[in-house]
């Protein structure tokens, strides 16, 4: 259980940030790419140009 109380979705175990939500999302900021919390269907790309690819495919449909 993460440190916010809720089950992480992240399937990335062996990262020291899973479940603390507050230095993932930092982390990920800093990166410029989405949480796979946040991003789940990414297909395996979470950078920003991705999310807003998706985001229009979405709304699209």
């Amino acid at each position: 259980m993460g440190s916010n109380g809720n089950e992480c979705s992240c399937p990335k175990t062996e990262c020291p940030r899973i479940g603390n939500c507050k230095e993932c999302v930092k982390n990920h900021r800093n990166s410029d790419s989405m949480p796979f919390c946040l991003f789940m269907n990414n297909d395996g790309n979470k950078s920003m140009e991705n999310f807003y690819k998706k985001l229009k495919e979405r709304f699209e449909k």
